[in-house]
């Protein structure tokens, strides 16, 4: 069975859908996640962004300090994943 379709994880997207405001988000993920997961994730989210606005590879690994191997994932996932990306970046 696919990681996605687990039971752990589907119950895990479906707490999400349970946060009500930006400070319950907050809350939940700093509770979830450790420091370095989160610095980690938003580095991603800031990442897809600027893939999204066309910045070079070369500037978002200077500015996130994530490897070139990590924002080429970000791209493909952007291009070929569930998207989750997309859906987001459409909705701010």
């Amino acid at each position: 069975m696919s990681l996605w379709r687990k039971k752990e994880l589907q119950e895990l997207a479906r707490v999400f859908l349970l946060l009500e405001t930006e400070d319950e988000a907050r809350a939940f993920l700093r509770d979830i996640l450790t420091e370095t997961e989160l610095l980690e994730l938003s580095k991603r989210w800031k990442a897809a962004r600027m893939l999204d606005e066309g910045v070079p590879y070369t500037t978002i690994v200077r500015e996130t300090g994530l490897s070139s191997t990590t924002v080429a994932r970000i791209s493909k996932w952007m291009q070929e994943g569930e998207g989750g990306y997309r859906l987001l970046l459409d909705r701010i």
